[in-house]
């Protein structure tokens, strides 16, 4: 039996949108998860979206690198690192921002986590980095003051 090229090109690209669509459901639904934490309006509410009522402990294993004065907020470079083990969840919260939820980042617990990325931060305020290890939270905090145009802030 013989298949014709049309038949076989057909064949192929609806797998090949088959595959396509069943990979974006995963991430469609992970995305849902994390709606509410990123659309809260401050700092307890985006934490009690994301992670509930975990306890949370302050940690100094949790390294923030962000400068202590940024000229501008569009672009804040920071750098988190941990050395908590087990740790399975990264999220950075800038407490004064409209939507303080940052950005949030699931990691294995068998990695070092590292994490670098510039955030938007609206005026002056703390970064705060919770890590997830087991069924508990760890804290750190590092102040960031923003200068508009170079006039204080």
């Amino acid at each position: 039996m013989t298949i014709s090229r049309r038949r076989f090109l057909r064949t192929v690209g609806g797998s090949l949108a088959c595959v396509a669509l069943a990979a974006t459901i995963p991430v469609q639904v992970l995305a849902k998860r994390s709606d509410e934490a990123f659309q809260s309006g401050s700092l307890e509410e985006a934490i009690k979206a994301k992670y509930g009522s975990l306890p949370i402990e302050d940690s100094s294993q949790i390294q923030i690198k962000a400068p202590e004065i940024a000229e501008n907020g569009a672009f804040v470079p920071v750098t988190i690192s941990t050395g908590i083990p087990g740790a399975t969840s990264i999220s950075i919260f800038a407490e004064a921002n409209f939507s303080p939820l940052v950005a949030s980042f699931d990691v294995l617990p068998r990695m070092h986590p590292d994490v670098s990325l510039r955030i938007r931060m609206a005026k002056t305020s703390d970064i705060t980095v919770l890590v997830k290890a087991g069924d508990k939270l760890y804290r750190a905090t590092r102040e960031v003051k923003v200068t508009i145009g170079g006039c204080g802030g």
